[in-house]
């Protein structure tokens, strides 16, 4: 049993909350300090599931929902030798769309709500980037931006990226 120790996590209750949330992974890896950015809200269902789950698929070993453990693997560190994962999460900036009506009514509520939110973290992880942040992975979104609910989103941030606030 060699190279055992005791680990503490501290999670706050409000990251079980499901709905729209944006997410940055501070990472201390071998290699320096790496962040990646992310959201909830599924492309693919009307679900949106809170950071506390994502944080655990983050890092598992499912190929189809470990963006972040590939992102490192590609960056050239494991996930096993990292010191520190830090996940700075803010939302839900839109509530889970209602269990009721049919598949399709459902999706066509959540796309709209999917859509502003994946254009703010498309922007999230541009704008760290451009202010000089190590971001491992590229957002893709050509949806449009709502300025006015983007301001209060980066600002939030800003308090947890100090560049940021400064770009």
């Amino acid at each position: 049993m060699s190279g055992a120790a005791t680990h503490t996590l501290t999670l706050p209750g409000a990251m079980l909350a499901r709905g729209f949330w944006l997410y940055v992974w501070r990472i201390d890896t071998p290699k320096g300090e790496y962040l990646y950015v992310g959201r909830t809200g599924d492309s693919s269902s009307p679900h949106a599931s809170p950071p506390f789950t994502r944080m655990t698929q983050h890092l598992g070993k499912q190929k189809n929902s470990n963006a972040l453990r590939r992102n490192l693997l590609n960056a050239g560190i494991e996930a096993e030798d990292c010191e520190v994962f830090d996940l700075i999460a803010h939302g839900p900036i839109f509530d889970e769309v209602s269990s009721d009506g049919t598949r399709e009514e459902r999706m066509e509520l959540h796309k709209p709500l999917r859509d502003l939110v994946a254009a703010m973290e498309k922007q999230l992880a541009d704008d760290l980037r451009d202010a000089g942040y190590n971001v491992l992975n590229v957002v893709h979104c050509k949806k449009p931006l709502d300025v006015v609910l983007w301001k209060n989103v980066r600002s939030a941030f800003a308090e947890h990226f100090t560049r940021l606030g400064n770009s």
